[in-house]
């Protein structure tokens, strides 16, 4: 999978802010999109709405075990408390495919860490899939307001982590295309503190004002 062109990704949870602003920058880049969701029409609708942005019929919209079965790779994006119930409804369908868990586990307070039974939801939908399908974690610490902006640049690097080396420079080649840098971050337990990273940067984006806080790490490819 390295041709965009050729390449179809499902946005699950594409009806959200955080998973339409994805699919726009993914379409903006070249890549067929499908807008997934548990209401088809709902995604058609979004669809629809981000091709008029765009000024061209590039996304579709489908339920999300269509959606899942139609792409080669899958992403995640939706709230917690309906993380597992989606999971269950595309089990078979993402089986062989390269699943990215955008996921944060919030309960309560948005701006307090809140680690789950499973310790992190990229653990526990790869625990959930099983051994046939690759899950990557990445994308927890972009914030939506920047992603529909597509004149915007996306000032924050992409932590990436996974157990599979193919499938994590899979997702790095999708961070790329959108203007951003992404960085290996470890196996999938590494997901852990990077999914709690996420509640601390939405309550210092509260405090200080700053919409949107992301993270950028510093010395990589310094001399």
């Amino acid at each position: 999978m390295t041709d965009k062109t050729l390449l179809t990704v499902a946005v699950l949870g594409g009806t959200g802010k955080e998973g339409s602003g994805l699919a726009l920058r993914w379409a903006a880049a070249g890549y067929h999109v499908i807008i997934g969701s548990r209401d088809p029409d709902r995604a058609v609708q979004k669809a629809e709405e981000l091709n008029a942005l765009l000024g061209a019929s590039i996304l579709t919209g489908a339920a999300n075990a269509e959606a899942a079965a139609r792409a080669d790779l899958v992403v995640l994006s939706v709230p917690y408390d309906a993380h597992r119930t989606i999971l269950e409804s595309v089990q078979d369908a993402v089986q062989g495919k390269v699943l990215i868990d955008v996921t944060v586990p919030i309960k309560g307070s948005p701006t307090t860490v809140y680690v789950p039974e499973g310790k992190a939801a990229a653990l526990e939908a790869q625990a959930l899939l099983g051994e046939g399908v690759r899950v990557v974690a990445a994308f927890q610490n972009v914030s939506a307001s920047h992603l529909k902006k597509l004149n915007h640049p996306v000032d924050c690097d992409v932590l990436v982590c996974g157990n599979d080396a193919e499938a994590k420079a899979e997702t790095i080649k999708l961070v790329e295309s959108m203007g951003m840098r992404g960085l290996d971050a470890g196996p999938l337990e590494n997901a852990v503190a990077v999914e709690a990273l996420t509640p601390v940067l939405i309550g210092l984006g509260m405090r200080y004002k700053a919409r949107g806080a992301g993270i950028r790490i510093t010395g990589i490819g310094q001399p």
